[in-house]
């Protein structure tokens, strides 16, 4: 994935967590852990500290659907 991510991307980071996480859970992820991971790839282009818990949340409900989609 070449386009450039930030913290209003929710769908295509919660595509891309389910992507790199198939057989996790989402609803049992840290925040902690989930911004590691986000602000960890090359094309994020946010500020890390520009997240709050709302935001994350989204971004689990996000990866939540696409968990149980293609369960």
């Amino acid at each position: 994935m070449s386009q450039e991510l930030t913290w209003d991307d929710v769908e295509d980071i919660g595509i891309r967590l389910h992507e790199e996480h198939p057989e996790l859970d989402p609803l049992t992820v840290r925040f902690t852990d989930m911004h590691a991971w986000i602000v960890a790839w090359p094309e994020f282009t946010s500020d890390p500290k520009g997240s709050d818990e709302k935001k994350l949340e989204a971004i689990q409900m996000a990866w939540y659907e696409e968990y149980t989609d293609n369960k």
